[in-house]
């Protein structure tokens, strides 16, 4: 296994990652309208841009498949996601730490915005909700999520 930041001939595994990941697991927490919605959020010039800052990390197995993905940002934790059929496997927390490593060399804490689905894993790591947002998604259905932080 190894993480490293994603080059732009890989855009099209992030999509995947992050699409696929978003059909699959979001539907269990949240209406089909806010599901919309961070599918929306996850634009294909918004990963492209990230991918051309820098800002954008891949996970990728010994046998070259590509699994899971992080967006860095200043000392945000943005599009973290891993495929469904490799989450309970470590993975996950694997780009966390990467991210953690890679925040460390310039800031004192991390922020992120917690889906519900992942909301309890950043509990486990430490980090704190600081605010709660709702926003009307399609079909006035609402998104819930909270922003998190860590001192590190």
């Amino acid at each position: 296994m190894r993480i490293s930041q994603a080059e732009l001939n890989e855009f099209s595994f992030v999509k995947e990652i992050t699409q696929t990941t978003i059909k699959e697991v979001y539907p269990k927490y949240y209406p089909a309208g806010a599901v919309d919605y961070f599918l929306q959020h996850h634009t294909d010039e918004r990963i492209i841009e990230d991918i051309k800052a820098g800002k954008v990390y891949i996970l990728q197995l010994d046998n070259d498949e590509y699994v899971g993905t992080l967006t860095v940002d200043g000392n945000e934790i943005k599009r973290l996601f891993v495929l469904p059929d490799y989450q309970h496997k470590g993975y996950g927390r694997s780009l966390m730490d990467h991210a953690e490593i890679v925040i460390a060399q310039d800031y004192h804490e991390v922020v992120l915005d917690a889906s519900l689905p992942a909301k309890n894993i950043y509990r486990k790591r430490g980090y704190i909700e600081t605010d709660y947002h709702t926003v009307i998604a399609e079909n006035g259905d609402f998104l819930c999520y909270d922003e998190m932080r860590k001192d590190i």
